[in-house]
């Protein structure tokens, strides 16, 4: 099956001023944010590219813009279902003081049961995440073959959660995972389970390219272990 870049947006003028964004409008990319942004084709350079699927919000499609001017011929599609939780009457509000709500504590340490008034559970969030990346998987491998490999940008909690089901690993525990802004994450499906090559990485990504077919010899790389994919 496909193999799926995950990358969370560059920082934000929200994570810079500790406001939780939510789905506000108009929330864009900081200078660092950019910067970031316009480091992304550079980080992937040579990785085949088969398709760019975004959250609806500005600051993942700025986040995406320098990559696609990069690869002009790259389709863009956008995604709903990978939008930002929504954190209902907690939108725009400061984490700070939010920090102070007994909800906070149930959202860091059981997940699974918390529900934002106004807005969506944790559960309907990354039901529908992944619910996505299973649909583009099989959408991405039907077009391009099995070996394609795509880029999505979302948001820390919507790449949090689906790396958490990647690894198997319950709502509950998916706060232990930690991706920084304009950092990458991959999985790569396969037919019986998934495989997680990098997580909230920030460096380079060469060995994400292409190796040359094995010679005669049948020599192959080490490293990778029985049950590597």
């Amino acid at each position: 099956m496909a193999t799926l870049i995950l990358v969370r947006h560059g920082r934000s003028t929200a994570n810079t001023s500790g406001v939780l964004a939510g789905r506000m409008p108009g929330v864009a990319l900081d200078e660092r944010g950019a910067a970031q942004a316009a480091a992304l084709p550079g980080r992937l350079a040579g990785v085949p590219l088969a398709a760019a699927v975004s959250s609806p919000l500005q600051r993942c499609q700025e986040t995406l813009r320098p990559l696609l001017d990069a690869r002009p011929d790259l389709p863009l599609h956008v995604e709903e279902r990978i939008s930002e939780c929504d954190y209902g009457d907690w939108s725009g509000r400061k984490l700070a003081e939010l920090s102070d709500d007994p909800l906070m504590e149930v959202v860091q340490a059981h997940a699974s049961a918390a529900s934002f008034p106004g807005g969506e559970s944790m559960r309907a969030m990354q039901h529908r995440a992944v619910e996505a990346v299973r649909d583009w998987n099989a959408r991405i491998e039907a077009e391009h073959g099995e070996d394609a490999t795509y880029v999505m940008c979302s948001h820390g909690d919507i790449v949090k959660s689906i790396v958490a089901d990647a690894l198997g690993l319950h709502l509950d525990l998916f706060q232990r995972i930690h991706v920084d802004p304009c950092s990458v994450t991959v999985i790569r499906y396969t037919r019986l389970r998934p495989f997680l090559l990098r997580l909230g990485d920030t460096g380079d990504f060469a060995g994400l390219v292409p190796r040359e077919t094995p010679d005669s010899s049948g020599a192959a790389e080490v490293g990778g272990g029985a049950g590597a994919p």
